[in-house]
């Protein structure tokens, strides 16, 4: 039988990186075994689920390239047939209806903390007929025995029924709890496997109950386990990033973000770099590890500056789009183009690039400090003498012809070639760092080569 696997997001917030991390996962273990893929949106928590978090949650599967093979479940449209299921067992007695106020569980919990104990409602109306409709819908939970999964990456683990709860399943205005909800969702979706953060492990003994009650076969289940941030703890806002919205706003490319998130916590030998279809081709629950992974931005940016170089000038430079300031037009993407090969050699994000690219669309509007050590009397006339030089030159002009050119003035002035160049990048950029300042002349122009020279010597005349 060929799988089907589910991702379950509740809009209620951004999508966090260690839920991307489960939806990859079910979705390579899908294709891995030619099987299903399935998206269900868990919106049922009406106050704090948005309609913008579930665009958001499309938006960044379709980036990361995760497809799903069948029309979204959107679990608010299936109410009724929640309250269906938990009307039912009541009349099969496998769950029955409970009367006590809150207030009367408000004191039951805390005797039992006061008297050092865990609460588990204590079954009051477990063997009363109830008919009041407007009471809560509990499971009866078996007493006796214990609760057994066979987890596929966490081995067997065993519950005594005596620690488990009568749990609700329907509240007394006729919602469903998540626990009723997600186990008749997942059985009318044909759900067989259900990959998950092991955050939901202590669920799966209650939900096994409920499929039981029900007279379901049970999914095969497979917790993984969670994120970590550096310092060990669960990966938050509080370690930089979390979602990830946040990780391709700072300028990750999904092929990374797809990589490095396989990386953690599931392996095939050695292998770092792992093209989409490998991953496809090796994806396997049996090499997902039982301990936690934590998260290494410097990896994480390492890895992205490898896929910047492997991607195609084209292809990076629509990307890359986006992240400038302001829109360039069909001249300064041709410049960009010829630059790109430099420039992704250096960057280590889209941001980076997009930084990056200013020296070949727009002169600097300010100069780096550092840029101030080249704004002295001699650096002031060595770049009058370069721009004589440029002057001197007619028609397009190679990068090689640039170079010979101002080696030859360094020659002649008694200069290294160094000590004009840094000078030259200063007027050029703004910084002391950046591509060839022979090749942005070759790409710019000696034209704009020249004004903007001409505009750093004014600024350092005016200071």
């Amino acid at each position: 039988m060929f799988p089907r696997v589910r991702f379950a997001p509740s809009p209620t917030g951004v999508l966090h990186i260690g839920s991307v991390r489960t939806a990859l996962f079910n979705w390579l273990y899908a294709r891995h075994n030619g099987g299903k893929f399935l998206l269900r949106i868990e919106d049922t928590d009406k106050v704090r689920s948005t309609e913008q978090n579930t665009k958001l949650i499309f938006e960044i599967l379709e980036w990361l390239g995760i497809d799903w093979d069948e029309e979204p479940v959107i679990q608010s449209t299936r109410l009724t047939r929640h309250r269906e299921v938990a009307e039912t067992m009541v009349e099969e007695g496998t769950a029955y209806r409970c009367c006590c106020s809150p207030e009367e569980l408000a004191a039951k919990k805390e005797k039992a903390l006061s008297n050092g104990k865990p609460y588990k409602y204590d079954g009051t109306c477990r063997d009363r007929n109830i008919t009041n409709l407007q009471s809560v819908i509990r499971l009866k939970s078996k007493l006796d025995g214990n609760t057994k999964v066979t987890d596929l990456v966490q081995g067997s683990v065993v519950v005594e029924n005596s620690q488990l709860d009568d749990i609700v399943l329907l509240r007394s205005d006729g919602t469903p709890t998540y626990m009723l909800s997600v186990v008749v969702d997942d059985h009318d979706m044909d759900i067989t496997h259900i990959i998950r953060g092991d955050d939901h492990l202590t669920n799966t003994f209650k939900q096994i109950q409920i499929y039981e009650a029900c007279g379901w076969t049970t999914p095969s289940f497979a917790h993984i386990p969670l994120i970590y941030g550096p310092d060990g703890a669960k990966l938050s806002k509080r370690h930089g990033a979390a979602s990830a919205v946040d990780y391709r706003e700072l300028g990750y490319l999904p092929e990374t973000i797809s990589n490095y998130l396989l990386r953690l916590g599931w392996s095939h030998g050695n292998d770092e770099i792992i093209s989409r279809a490998e991953a496809i081709e090796w994806f396997d629950l049996k090499n997902i590890g039982k301990s936690p992974s934590r998260f290494d931005m410097k990896k994480l940016q390492n890895l992205n500056a490898h896929y910047i170089r492997q991607r195609d000038n084209a292809s990076l430079l629509s990307y890359m789009l986006p992240f400038l300031k302001e829109q360039i037009s069909e001249a300064e993407e041709k410049r960009l183009l010829r630059g790109m090969d430099d420039l992704k050699a250096r960057a280590k994000t889209v941001v980076d690039l997009a930084e990056a690219t200013t020296v070949y669309v727009e002169a600097p509007t300010h100069y780096d400090d550092a840029c101030s050590k080249y704004a002295t009397d001699i650096h002031i006339a060595l770049l009058h003498d370069v721009v004589s030089v440029l002057d001197g030159i007619s028609g397009s002009v190679t990068e090689e012809q640039i170079a010979q050119s101002i080696k030859e003035l360094a020659e002649q002035q008694g200069v290294k070639l160094i000590e004009i160049a840094q000078a030259m990048r200063a007027a050029l950029c703004g910084r002391l760092v950046s591509p060839s300042v022979f090749q942005i002349i070759e790409i710019i122009g000696i034209k704009e080569t020249v004004n903007r020279i001409n505009s750093f010597m004014a600024y350092t005349n005016c200071k």
